[in-house]
């Protein structure tokens, strides 16, 4: 994965537009968070292979960016986007590293479903 272009991960999310595709999304501060620190609070969100079509594609706010698709009634977004890459299954797959480098948030887009 590579640091967010702006331009470039613009560019990657709108080839996506108007299709039908799967989406993750997960956010995590740990599973053992708390377990370091009782004093942290342990929260995440995770979806998988849930198709959706969006309309429009947003990379929004300085480092680290947030990713917003616009569907239909309402929006799916990301905040801590902060690194991307199209792999060789033409998936867009995005990351946000938080300051220790362990992963915060993924959203990632596909054309097929992801694996199990």
């Amino acid at each position: 994965m590579e640091p967010v272009s702006i331009e470039q991960l613009q560019h990657h999310l709108d080839s996506f537009a108007n299709e039908d595709v799967y989406i993750h999304l997960e956010t995590t501060n740990g599973a053992y968070a708390n377990h370091f620190n009782q004093e942290v609070f342990n929260a995440g969100a995770f979806i998988r292979n849930v198709q959706l079509r969006y309309e429009l594609a947003k990379v929004a706010g300085d480092a680290p960016h947030r990713v917003g698709l616009k569907l239909p009634n309402g929006w799916v977004y990301a905040q801590g986007i902060t690194h991307f890459e199209l792999d060789e299954h033409d998936r867009m797959l995005m990351a946000g590293h938080d300051f220790n480098g362990k992963l915060a948030v993924a959203l990632q887009i596909s054309r097929t479903p992801f694996a199990y």
